[in-house]
């Protein structure tokens, strides 16, 4: 047991890991001092969320091994980007004179066809993970490779903030920095494993 987590476990704090502890020692002061507009659709917090969203694409396209795992990375974090902006209705179908609201998609002109079209992008994402038979490239990197453990441990930690914020109270900041954390932890993990010699997937 010993030997597995010493060839498989990595403990160090890299750079990329503090950006995850600073972004989880936040959640407490962010949570009491942040106007609740900082947690609204396209306020702060979320324009925070899709500038690492779009950092981490940047990472994933631009690795320099493992192509189309990370290709699949980027389509991956391409879903998330949709789901943050609700596909774009957030971002162009707004309630005039009301705050934090947006029509549905049944009130928008051929709104209907959001859900499928999401829909496809999705199975098409998972097309290529077949496709290009990934699950046996990833089953050999897992064999193989380090995780940083902490990343991985901030990630899950602000999953499930995430989640549990969402199902059981009213709260949008805590909701979003809890979703920033996870953002933050996911994109240090794809940096580590696209640039760092020790984590590169090979």
């Amino acid at each position: 047991m010993l030997k597995f987590l010493k060839e498989h476990f990595d403990f160090k704090i890299y750079g990329v890991t503090m950006l995850s502890i600073l972004t989880a020692l936040a959640i407490i002061p962010c949570n009491m001092f942040l106007p609740e507009r900082f947690g609204y659709e396209n306020g702060l917090l979320e324009n925070i969320q899709m500038f690492c969203l779009f950092t981490g694409l940047y990472f994933a396209f631009t690795a320099r091994t493992e192509k189309k795992f990370f290709i699949f990375a980027g389509l991956v974090l391409t879903i998330l980007m949709l789901r943050e902006v609700n596909c774009g209705r957030t971002l162009f179908f707004p309630i005039p004179g009301e705050v934090n609201a947006f029509y549905s998609w049944n009130q928008i002109k051929y709104g209907y066809l959001a859900h499928p079209l999401f829909g496809l992008y999705m199975a098409s994402t998972a097309v290529y993970f077949l496709w290009n038979k990934l699950f046996v490239n990833l089953w050999n990197i897992i064999k193989k490779i380090k995780f940083p453990i902490w990343n991985v441990l901030l990630m899950i930690l602000g999953m499930f903030l995430s989640w549990y914020t969402e199902h059981t109270m009213d709260n949008e900041i805590l909701e979003e920095i809890s979703e920033l954390l996870f953002y933050v932890s996911l994109i240090g993990i794809i940096y580590l494993y696209s640039r760092n010699e020790k984590f590169m997937l090979k």
